[in-house]
């Protein structure tokens, strides 16, 4: 069995990591040096984020860039 993994997934990923780490969506999009409406449609699924940006997130929040690409348990 396959397991789907959508740009949704990965806002709701990212949307967790963030919260969990008490960061607030203006002040991660301060951390990353992201736009605020960037960040907020990346955790909405409406943004496909590029490698890059993937990158970024990533070390802002502490993680590999695999972890963001990871269902919740």
């Amino acid at each position: 069995m396959v397991n789907s993994f959508s740009i949704q997934d990965f806002g709701d990923r990212v949307r967790a990591l963030r919260k969990a780490q008490g960061y607030s969506q203006e002040g991660f999009s301060h951390e990353v040096g992201l736009d605020r409406t960037y960040v907020g449609g990346i955790e909405r699924g409406e943004r496909n984020p590029a490698l890059k940006a993937i990158l970024k997130i990533a070390t802002a929040l502490n993680v590999p860039p695999e972890a963001l690409f990871q269902k919740e348990a």
